[in-house]
């Protein structure tokens, strides 16, 4: 019993020595504050769904302007790229050899009309002396015959006449239309009007309205037609109302400014083309500037669908995870909710959410990554409004 009388006070001083390494040992350190998170409320608003198309811009009016005659350019009459009235001579060709040939069918001519002259007074001597049986049938039929065959080579000869006359014209070009000419394919001196020297000397082109053809493919169609069988619902079935008279197209230039006027759907095919699955329509957009020329890409925007009070959050404040997407609902003392939800359309800098939020709902909209479910925060709670379009964070998507 002696051998173990001192294990009771070995453990008293093994517990207090514990407990001394316990006093000595540095404190726990204190939990991170929250972080401060930016939030925002989610927004209700009426949303147009708008799909943007490629297209590229032509006169509503393109006219070429062509050589009918062959000949030495002799003269050019307008001031290129500036604006033309319709009947303004344009080119002139030299009409040496076409006035020649005028003047030989002006000979012809006097030719036909001697000889229905001459034929036109045996008959009248024949006639007479056919009747009193003086002269046989025969020479009465003769001098007929002769008679409207030479009404009809004077009618020939005279057509030969406008024939070379409207040829002489054509040496003469004039503007079909008001509008602007673009830069002469062929210049003083030049021989025109047969391959492979110039035909089409010029373009004259009416840019106010300016016309942009587009296509879309059979997908998109249908979201259009769907669009368009509730405007003819609309405006009713007159032949006159339906979707051309729909101005409901914006254009988009190719510096991203958005054209001050609307557009109108004025064409569009009979068919999908099979080679390509695409359906092609133009649109015409006032252009009382000139602003716009023909032969420049840009986009058409067309409104597809309308929706009423959609739900609306930033872009930057979607995650995904693994083809799952997810918002970071705050609640009101600052835990964090991971919610999923469904997308909708992407409208500007916004998205809108088809189900999985409630209008009003504060989200983050930074910090994504660092936050999880249960997490608390510092909400800092900003306007939607003062947020710049685009400025998503990297780690928020």
């Amino acid at each position: 019993m002696f051998a173990f009388s001192g294990w009771p006070h070995k453990r008293l001083l093994l517990v207090a020595s514990l407990a001394a390494l316990a006093a000595c040992s540095p404190p726990e350190p204190p939990a991170p504050p929250p972080l401060d998170i930016k939030i925002v409320e989610s927004v209700q608003q009426d949303a147009d769904i708008t799909l943007d198309l490629v297209g590229q811009t032509r006169g509503s009016i393109d006219i070429p302007i062509r050589a009918r005659v062959q000949g030495f350019l002799e003269s050019i009459d307008f001031k290129e790229g500036r604006p033309v009235e319709q009947g303004q001579l344009l080119y002139t060709i030299d009409p040496a050899s076409l006035q020649a040939k005028v003047v030989e069918a002006q000979g012809r001519v006097a030719e036909a009309s001697t000889l229905l002259a001459k034929s036109k007074a045996d008959l009248g001597r024949i006639q007479p002396l056919a009747e009193m049986k003086a002269v046989s049938q025969q020479d009465l039929d003769g001098a007929v015959a002769q008679y409207e065959a030479a009404i009809g080579n004077l009618q020939a000869a005279e057509a030969l006449l406008d024939q070379a006359e409207i040829e002489l014209s054509y040496t003469r070009i004039m503007s079909p239309i008001d509008g602007s000419i673009g830069i002469s394919a062929a210049k003083v001196g030049e021989f025109v009007g047969a391959e492979p020297n110039p035909v089409v000397l010029n373009y004259v082109s009416r840019n106010d309205p300016i016309r942009v053809r587009f296509s879309i493919n059979e997908r998109d169609y249908l979201r259009l037609a769907r669009q368009f069988a509730e405007l003819r619902e609309t405006f009713g079935n007159d032949d006159n109302d339906g979707p051309e008279d729909a101005e409901d197209l914006q254009l988009i230039l190719a510096d991203g400014t958005l054209h001050p006027y609307k557009g109108t759907i004025v064409a569009y095919d009979a068919a999908i083309n099979p080679t390509t699955g695409t359906f092609t329509l133009e649109a015409d957009f006032d252009n009382p500037r000139g602003i716009v020329l023909a032969g420049q890409f840009a986009r058409v925007r067309a409104i597809i669908e309308r929706r009423n009070d959609a739900v609306m959050v930033p872009i930057r404040a979607v995650s995904e995870l693994q083809g799952v997407f997810r918002i970071f609902v705050v609640g009101d003392d600052g835990k964090i909710t991971i919610r999923v939800v469904e997308l909708g359309p992407q409208i500007g800098n916004l998205r809108i959410i088809d189900s999985g939020l409630e209008a009003g709902e504060k989200i983050a909209i930074e910090g994504l990554l660092r936050l999880q479910n249960g997490s608390m925060i510092n909400p800092q709670l900003v306007d939607l409004a003062s947020l710049e379009p685009g400025a998503d964070e990297s780690e928020g998507s």
